[in-house]
């Protein structure tokens, strides 16, 4: 019955002069979290909802509005008309969007226990059991906490899309602080990676797995009294090893948010800045050394970005930005890449990358990346990387980091590092940061590892758009080494 309203109310805005609209409504909207800290609950959230969300094109300008009674579709429908027709008297350029196919389809994760399933006893006796094998009495304070989010979308448009999406996510972590030799705090944490082989699943058997999560926290402890008492790291110019927390922080502030169409063309300038890149760079601008291919994916099995389809109706595909080095794509929507082409006076896109995305039903859609991914290289294992760096400091775990206002430099700080000299692992340092600028970093490039190094991290975090959305994405990134780069503190 819902479906052939949303048909309906479609039908009836393209009467009255729509160019295009889509409904997604979410009929099913659930969030689950959890957070022990020192043992004890500190947090605990279940929420569960269902909403729709309008977009009507007319007149060339979108307009949206969005409720959660279904009984108003027509009159929610009738706002978004109305606030399209408005918008079209103010707009500069009229939006105009790249042809896609139309689907009838159903995508699902590939879900393995459905963690909304599991006792709650359960889920919390895990936490606690973490928080116990973090504990130390030399630490302030240990936590760990899971988000759940299970999502049933159904996505209808005037073009003749019927899709529906079953979305599942599990996002674990835990922590430990500490006062450091100076009095200083300093801190510990993991993130759960993904495992992202075709065979694997997406569900709460995920944390019970001692490879990727379960097996972590005597590590991290360990970690953290090592980084108590270690020297602080020494300002130095020399080769840079990030573990996959910190390489996937530096691909997506570096590449991914760099290469967002929207960012580029001037529209997104929140959150640290636009863009460096130009229109005239794509196929020209040699973005880092020959040893860097990454790609937009919306295909990467098992991750928080890949949905099937994205807010567009656009089916995921896997988009090549850089190839050996060379600019080639951006993270580009329907609506953008013709506006881009247009602009540039040539074809530069020739398709939507399927990365339009909204963070739930009640927000307008906007370019957002999927799976921002480095391509695995032919430079061997991880300890085969380190066997060949004389001088090095390898390094783990954002725990700051400052953004160029066109995302044209970037300095990090890290929660941990590691000095490699003479092909071995020496020591741990205390307070590591490095700099650099982001194309002469990525042309530092001179090592990536093979495909047993690469790795699904995880983002859950990443901010986007005025006002601000909150969107799930992962970075597929293998061990890379980049040479001659400034690391430490005067």
């Amino acid at each position: 019955m819902i479906e052939q309203q949303i048909k309906d109310t479609l039908e009836e805005l393209k009467s009255q002069g729509a160019e295009y609209a889509d409904i997604r409504f979410h009929a099913l909207d659930m969030n689950e979290r959890i957070h022990i800290r020192d043992g004890l609950m500190k947090n605990y959230k279940m929420e569960s909802k269902s909403g729709y969300g309008v977009r009507v094109l007319c007149d060339g300008a979108w307009g949206f509005f969005s409720s959660e009674d279904i009984k108003l579709l027509k009159a929610t429908a009738k706002v978004a008309l109305d606030k399209a027709r408005s918008a079209s008297l103010f707009i500069q350029e009229k939006v105009s969007l790249s042809p896609k196919k139309a689907f009838k389809d159903t995508y699902s994760s590939n879900i393995g226990t459905d963690p909304f399933n599991v006792n709650l006893e359960e889920k919390i006796e895990l936490l606690r059991k973490i928080n116990a094998n973090l504990t130390h009495a030399s630490f302030d304070f240990v936590g760990a906490g899971a988000s759940f989010s299970k999502r049933n979308v159904l996505f209808f448009d005037t073009e003749g899309s019927e899709i529906e999406k079953n979305i599942l996510e599990v996002d674990p972590s835990f922590y430990a602080y500490a006062k450091d030799s100076d009095g200083l705090n300093q801190s510990r944490s993991y993130i759960m990676y993904q495992n992202s082989l075709k065979d694997s699943t997406v569900g709460y058997e995920n944390l019970l797995d001692e490879k990727q999560f379960l097996g972590h926290p005597e590590r991290i402890k360990e970690e953290l009294i090592s980084v108590l008492e270690a020297p602080i790291q020494k300002e130095e110019v020399c080769s840079l090893i990030p573990m996959p927390e910190m390489m996937a922080l530096q691909t997506h502030e570096t590449i991914g948010h760099a290469l967002e169409l929207d960012r580029i063309l001037g529209y997104e300038l929140s959150y640290a800045g636009g863009s460096h890149v130009d229109l005239d760079h794509f196929n020209t601008l040699e973005f880092g050394s020959k040893k860097l291919n990454a790609r937009a994916s919306g295909v990467t099995p098992n991750s928080p970005g890949t949905e099937g389809y994205d807010d567009d109706g656009v089916k995921g595909i896997d988009v090549q930005m850089i190839e050996s080095g060379i600019l080639r794509n951006a993270i580009t929507s329907r609506q953008m890449i013709i506006e881009a082409n247009n602009k540039a006076g040539k074809e530069i896109f020739t398709e939507s990358g399927g990365a339009c995305r909204a963070q739930s039903y009640n927000c307008l859609p906007i370019e957002r990346m999927n799976n921002i991914n480095i391509d695995p290289g032919s430079d061997g294992t991880l300890q085969e990387i380190i066997a060949k760096t004389e001088n090095g400091l390898m390094v783990e775990t954002p725990r700051s980091w400052s953004i160029g206002s066109n995302r044209e430099n970037f300095h990090f700080a890290c929660e941990i590092g590691w000095k490699i000299k003479d092909g071995k692992v020496d020591s741990v340092v205390r307070n590591p940061t490095y700099k650099g600028d982001s194309l002469n970093f990525w042309h530092s490039l001179d090592m990536v590892g093979d495909k047993s190094t690469w790795q699904l991290q995880q983002v859950y975090n990443c901010g986007k758009g005025q006002p601000n959305q909150i969107m799930h994405l992962a970075h597929g990134i293998p061990a890379c080494r980049f040479d001659q780069v400034t690391v430490g503190n005067k």
